[in-house]
């Protein structure tokens, strides 16, 4: 009989998550956590089994353009798959947005149960947490600007239960001049009474299929550079269902992401309002890179969750040299350093969380208030590195059928190499740390992280977790030794070294809440300490002390 491998398969996504379950059940009320998780444990068997299926047998479907009708009209219509079609309706109707604004029901906790939903059922929607997070991050911005008029128009509508009712937003900043240096945008608003016509091209604009969009442009008369630019809101149709002065010119071709309309669009005229005034647009456009941010650590840390399952299952079935590769040693090493990197992932991104519900709950510390500045670069540059590289060894671990196509594999790694580059690339994040600990105002920036440390740490002992304790405290302290002595040598120094700084930072940070998961979980408290030293093992501190500038720019130059 000839023989054939079983593919993978997947269980329900919630119920079969130690990590989530434990994480929920330590930081929820006992009554909010009865009331959220039957709902979660729906979202995780759907996750895992009927969408997970679509998405399988959709793999290879794209949105289309079609730009004309059937009478030569320009229509720009783009034609989203059924999964995303279905996605759509789901996200609403389980608030995948609008939980997170429902703060009279769940209070400081909100984020925490509007992203836990995400966590579970994002890896099975083929990235349709793009349009959400930046529908998240407009709501957040309108609400911050206080412009009521568009606060009334826009956020209830953004935070919508009702799929009939509820709208998406776009986030407009990627122009031929680039996304991360947006100052130097080439976007032009001409004043039409108390509006604005927009006149420019948008070279990358991700789920162009939203109700609305904010954007930056420079209105005339305005000086060079990020403080004469304004930021706008825009609908993309009048009620006639007419393009806004908006021409989509193409559909991107993309390495991933490949359910998620990305468009290049032409700008002729588009009717759009101002935000916050017609200056400062960078500083007004802050809030929603914090929520996109967020989002984006929250999706690495899921698609790791995706990867570790599904290799986990397939070494259950796939049997090589007469056992199944669950049983081979080098397998199970290989498998632990996936699952490892994965929890501190996820501990990482939702402390973020659980500090953006307190934030938005007014319950905040100031203390907390600090760490959360420099969380949310922190937790998105580290997440995003480590996303790449735990689906790049959950293909490795199929063998070649994770280079197969048909399997659904590879588009594992292919949409976890946007989340580098999506909301600031590493490099820019690394800078924004280095900014963020600027703007603190105080002798000691990095103190709110020492004090994180500290306290994850403080039951380490207990737990055999001393040696990681110590791993991530000494990495803090040599992070801060280092900035201050680069600060004193060059600035060049500082930017040299941004990167492996705010890794270090991120890493450290990681081992520390395992520490404290493992001093305080009574279920997953064994799984979180063994990944703790786990991490440990595979390097925490990547801050290098000797001056490598030299170096670098001799091989930069080959």
């Amino acid at each position: 009989m000839a023989f054939y491998q079983a593919p993978p398969e997947l269980g329900n996504q919630y119920e079969t998550d130690p990590v989530l379950v434990s994480f929920l059940t330590r930081k929820l009320p006992a009554d909010l956590m009865a009331a959220v998780a039957p709902e979660l444990r729906e979202l995780g068997a759907l996750a895992g089994g009927d969408l997970y299926r679509q998405l399988l047998a959709e793999h290879k479907d794209e949105p289309k353009l079609v730009p004309w009708d059937a009478w030569g009209h320009r229509v720009d219509r783009i034609e989203l798959t059924p999964l995303w079609q279905r996605a759509s309706r789901i996200a609403a109707e389980k608030g995948l947005v609008g939980a997170g604004y429902e703060r009279g029901k769940y209070g400081e906790h909100a984020r925490i149960v509007q992203f836990a939903s995400v966590y579970v059922l994002d890896p099975s929607t083929a990235v349709y947490s793009c349009p959400l997070a930046m529908t998240d991050g407009a709501a957040k911005t309108l609400l911050a600007s206080k412009n009521q008029a568009l606060i009334d128009r826009a956020v209830p509508r953004l935070t919508s239960r009702d799929p009939d009712r509820a709208w998406t937003s776009g986030q407009w900043m990627t122009e031929r001049t680039g996304g991360s240096d947006v100052a130097i945008s080439e976007t032009v608003a001409r004043r039409d009474g108390d509006s604005f016509r927009l006149f420019g091209t948008k070279w990358f604009t991700s789920a162009t299929t939203s109700n609305m969009a904010l954007t930056l442009a420079r209105p005339e008369g305005n000086p060079d550079g990020g403080k004469g630019l304004a930021l706008f809101y825009l609908e993309l149709r009048d009620e006639a269902g007419r393009m806004n002065g908006i021409q989509v010119n193409r559909l991107k071709d993309k390495l991933g992401t490949r359910m998620v309309p990305t468009a290049e669009l032409t700008l002729d005229g588009t009717l759009a309002v101002p935000v916050m005034g017609t200056t400062d647009g960078i500083r007004n456009i802050t809030p929603m890179l914090s929520i996109t941010r967020t989002w984006n650590a929250v999706a690495a840390c899921s698609g790791m969750r995706r990867a570790v399952a599904l290799a986990r299952d397939y070494a259950r079935r796939r049997v090589a040299f007469g056992a199944p590769l669950a049983d081979k040693p080098l397998h199970v090493d290989t498998m632990a350093s996936m699952q490892a990197e994965s929890q501190g992932a996820f501990l990482l991104s939702f402390r973020a969380v659980e500090l953006l519900g307190r934030e938005e709950a007014g319950t905040i510390t100031e203390g907390e208030a600090a760490l959360l500045r420099l969380l949310t670069p922190i937790a998105k540059l580290t997440t995003g590195k480590q996303g790449v590289a735990v689906a790049s060894e959950a293909l490795e671990s199929f063998g070649g059928a994770g280079y197969v196509e048909d399997t659904g594999l590879p588009r594992l790694l292919r949409d976890a190499q946007v989340l580098p580059i999506w909301e600031g690339t590493t490099n820019v994040l690394s800078l924004d740390v280095l900014r963020a600990l600027g703007r603190a105002g105080t002798p000691d920036p990095l103190a709110p992280i020492e004090a994180e440390v500290r306290a994850c740490t403080a039951d380490a002992e207990r737990v055999g977790c001393t040696q990681a304790a110590r791993a991530a405290t000494e990495a803090v302290a040599h992070a801060k030794s280092w900035l201050g002595r680069a600060f004193s040598a060059s600035p060049r120094a500082v930017e040299a070294g941004a990167r492996r700084f705010a890794l270090t930072l991120g890493r450290a940070l990681e081992v520390a809440l395992l520490v404290d998961e493992a001093a305080r979980s009574t279920t997953a408290g064994p799984l979180a300490a063994a990944a703790a030293r786990r991490m440990v093992a595979h390097g925490v501190d990547l801050v290098r002390d000797e001056e490598l500038g030299s170096d670098a720019e001799t091989l930069a130059r080959g």
